[in-house]
């Protein structure tokens, strides 16, 4: 199959770029960067070999998913917003490992499921997606006894916090609790902010050095404390989650995916 890279001179970039090139069931279709990228009109290497390919780096995405199977998307919002037009319009499945994204955004990506395929997740690892699982799990065991803290910590060149996998975390604890994420999260503390409140969810983040990821969901209760923790050690796990999904996307209808979805987790 014909696979294509947006934004395929970054550092997911390069590792998406690198997974399609050495999987034996896809085929590297082309790849992007922003129209004032030194890379365009470059021609895709290999990240790891060097090897020239016959494709040229370009600046159009439209083409890209005209000319592609399926397209993977580590993008920006604002870009993964246009995507999934593109998408629609030309009946190309969309992997997005894109986060940050509001709801505007999320919402022409809900359109587009209607008419192909689109795998949408936080994460794209094994491990991340058995974390969400077990982190429902837990939290469902667990009664408010159980303070829960998500800690997350990645890269210097991260733009958005909490991580998008943090915030997904979250919202399993909040499934397994049976409440609303968004009223019992604990995402800002700073100076006199009073006792923690039972039941909230607190997140905690930290930035530096060239760190993929981390998440850590701690469950604290008087005298004894419970971790799930996930450390990822190379994009590579994010890349190989990503071309996994793009080859199960094209073995299905139109309609809106995830992980869970392409792994065969139980989502209850």
């Amino acid at each position: 199959m014909s696979v294509g890279v947006v934004g395929c001179g970054g550092r997911m970039g390069q590792a998406l770029v690198r997974e399609v090139l050495d999987n034996p069931r896809t085929v590297l279709s082309g790849g992007t960067e922003r129209s004032d990228s030194p890379l365009i009109g470059k021609p895709l290497r290999h990240p790891a070999t060097g090897e020239e390919t016959i494709l040229k780096i370009t600046d159009d995405a439209e083409h890209l998913f005209k000319v592609s199977d399926v397209v993977i998307d580590f993008t920006c919002p604002t870009a993964t917003n246009l995507h999934a037009s593109f998408a629609a319009r030309h009946k190309t499945a969309h992997v997005i490992g894109t986060t940050g994204l509001s709801e505007e955004d999320e919402a022409a990506i809900y359109q587009a499921a209607g008419t192909v395929p689109v795998v949408y997740a936080s994460n794209f690892s094994f491990g991340v997606n058995l974390l969400f699982y077990l982190t429902r799990l837990a939290a469902g065991i667990l009664d408010e006894d159980f303070d829960i803290e998500i800690l997350e910590m990645h890269h210097r060149h991260k733009v958005d916090a909490p991580s998008g996998t943090a915030l997904s975390l979250g919202k399993a604890a909040a499934a397994g609790r049976g409440v609303n994420l968004a009223e019992v999260s604990e995402r800002a503390r700073d100076g006199i902010t009073g006792e923690r409140g039972r039941g909230s969810i607190g997140f905690a983040v930290l930035r530096g050095g060239n760190v993929p990821g981390e998440h850590v969901v701690s469950f604290n209760a008087d005298d004894e404390r419970i971790e799930l923790t996930h450390k990822a050690g190379d994009r590579a796990i994010f890349a190989r989650g990503a071309v996994k999904a793009a080859i199960w996307a094209l073995e299905r209808g139109e309609g809106l995916y995830d992980m869970f979805d392409v792994l065969g987790l139980p989502k209850e």
